[in-house]
């Protein structure tokens, strides 16, 4: 289908929210509580401070960057995102088709739609694989072990998301995970007809309501059926053994997201971690923790000759990417942006997301007087 591309991420958010019903939209797009996090992350972002270089010759710019040893167009990754195949009909395979178009990894989700392994057959992309840790560890090795057999070239482990976000949105519009049916979500979902006979209607038509493809399948049912929170143990109780545990196990490289610490960050190069994501979230886990913006530059410092260095959380424009990564960062995850672009117009709308990006951050690195992505370091003032 045509896409008509949107201007900037602003517009692509507002176009998502006409077309998704609200308690899908509120679910990918707020933050936690009283979404203080959310207001921080732009004031951070926002408050971004640029030092240019003048009299460079930067007629030939060039956003191309190598990420664990591969090369690829530009600093970017597709972050992880739960039930994306909600957003758009077999969502998480057009978020990797989009990926796959600008050569740049996908990171699926330990709670997606489609399994790891129909996303790697239809998309072509080069896929990384993030991992909620099960009680019962054996479940998660499993886990580990599909997504070695299925090709994933990196691990992410999220280590951020200790209990269940307090998230009293997801309550009122009677949307949440697992998702339970209700008047009000019902109603909602009526009320946006091509999403609902686009989407919903379409995988009642192709096979029943959705199911979260990497669970155990004692526990793959309707979306809403079985509770899973006793069972899943997002990070509660999953420590520093556990790392060892996946680091013995996974051969390929190794990433922790949702690392703000400094110390954390020391702790995982020691245990021979390959990569962190500096990350709170997107704000949707802890209100009040601290921005990326404001941390990125000391766990760079500490850690960055030893691991690769990722950020993510807020980014609605590439001089925000410029300013991760002149901070230190040496790629950063889209994510709300990205499934922004998905929801009005699948793969395609994604890519113009991810191309939209690129392109303002060469307009940036052009005021920066930087030709490389190497060269936005030194024109980023550390915030005080």
């Amino acid at each position: 289908m045509a896409v008509t591309a949107s201007l900037n991420i602003a517009e692509a958010r507002l176009r998502a929210r006409s077309r998704l019903p609200r308690g899908l939209f509120e679910y990918i797009d707020r933050g936690t509580e009283d979404e203080t996090g959310i207001a921080t992350s732009r004031t951070a972002l926002d408050g971004l401070v640029f030092k240019p270089r003048v009299l460079v010759d930067v007629s030939k710019r060039d956003a191309t960057t190598r990420l664990f040893g591969v090369s690829q167009p530009m600093p970017l990754v597709v972050a992880p995102t739960a039930v994306a195949g909600l957003v758009w009909y077999d969502g998480e395979v057009e978020l990797a088709k989009a990926a796959a178009a600008v050569g740049i990894p996908f990171c699926v989700s330990t709670q997606s739609i489609t399994s790891i392994e129909r996303i790697a057959g239809e998309s072509g992309a080069r896929l990384w694989f993030q991992l909620y840790v099960w009680r019962k560890r054996e479940r998660a090795l499993e886990l580990v072990r599909r997504a070695e057999r299925a090709g994933a070239q990196a691990l992410v482990l999220t280590v951020d998301t200790a209990v269940t976000p307090n998230r009293e949105y997801n309550i009122r519009n009677g949307f949440g995970i697992p998702i339970k049916p209700s008047l009000r979500a019902g109603l909602d979902c009526l009320a946006h007809p091509r999403w609902f006979a686009g989407v919903f209607a379409k995988y009642l038509r192709n096979g029943g309501v959705p199911t979260y493809a990497h669970y155990p399948e004692e526990f793959r049912t309707a979306l809403g059926r079985v509770a899973v929170g006793d069972e899943i143990s997002l990070a509660q109780d999953v420590g520093w053994d556990d790392v060892r545990s996946l680091r013995d196990a996974w051969k390929g490289k190794l990433i922790l997201k949702g690392v703000l610490r400094a110390d954390d960050a020391e702790r995982a190069a020691e245990l021979g971690v390959d990569g962190i994501v500096v990350s709170n979230h997107g704000a949707r886990n802890l209100d009040h923790a601290i921005h990326p913006v404001r941390c990125l530059a000391d766990i760079a410092e500490r850690v960055g000759d030893r691991v690769t260095v990722l950020a993510d959380s807020g980014v609605r424009r590439g001089s925000h990417v410029a300013g991760y990564l002149g901070l230190g960062a040496q790629g950063v995850l889209l994510g709300r942006s990205v499934l922004y672009g998905l929801a009005t117009g699948g793969a395609a709308g994604a890519q113009a997301v991810l191309e939209l990006v690129r392109r303002e951050l060469l307009t940036t690195m052009g005021f920066l007087g930087a030709p490389t992505v190497a060269d936005i370091t030194g024109t980023v003032e550390r915030p005080r």
